[in-house]
């Protein structure tokens, strides 16, 4: 390091600093970081180049694979609050969460069409059952507004409708 005061250059070396300007490979004096060992890093770098670029496919496509699973909670959680109204909110929500899996069924194949290996027909099967859940939640979702006929009234004129067993509203007396 070399420090100008006033025109003389003065050459001294301080414990502290380090000499950039020597463009040798082999550091000079500086001494490796603790538990560095040079023959192990040189094979794992070899090795993990390697391996990585598979490794990251799969990973990726397993990603995609598990998205419809990992949505599942937050459906649920737009499910509980949308309510069990009939009314624009709801019916929009529960619109979507059979759209959404139906759409993604139909594009299955274009989806996964970059995907090979081993691990393909176990992902399209993945995502698959994620997408058929969420149909699945979006049913149920259907049935505890009373959008889906689930008794012979609802098809049919001639049987009479369920009584139900009690009524409750507001604190009143319903008779």
């Amino acid at each position: 390091m070399s420090v100008t005061t006033s025109g003389r250059t003065n050459n001294k070396k301080f414990k502290w600093s380090l000499d950039f300007t020597n463009k040798n490979k082999d550091r000079g004096d500086m001494p490796s970081p603790p538990g560095f060992n040079p023959s192990v890093a040189a094979v794992h770098t070899e090795t993990s180049r390697e391996s990585d670029p598979n490794h990251l496919i799969i990973k990726k496509s397993w990603d995609l694979a598990l998205g419809p699973l990992k949505q599942v909670p937050m459906n649920l959680f737009i499910m509980y609050m949308s309510g069990n109204s009939i009314s624009i909110f709801p019916i929009m929500m529960v619109c979507m969460l059979v759209i959404r899996p139906v759409k993604a069924l139909f594009t299955m194949q274009n989806t996964f069409k970059m995907i090979e290996g081993s691990h393909s027909i176990g992902q399209k099967f993945v995502y698959f059952v994620g997408n058929v859940v969420n149909i699945a939640l979006a049913l149920y979702k259907c049935q505890s507004m009373g959008l889906l006929p689930t008794h012979a009234s609802d098809w049919l004129a001639f049987v009479q409708p369920q009584i139900p067993v009690e009524y409750s509203g507001g604190g009143l007396l319903l008779t």
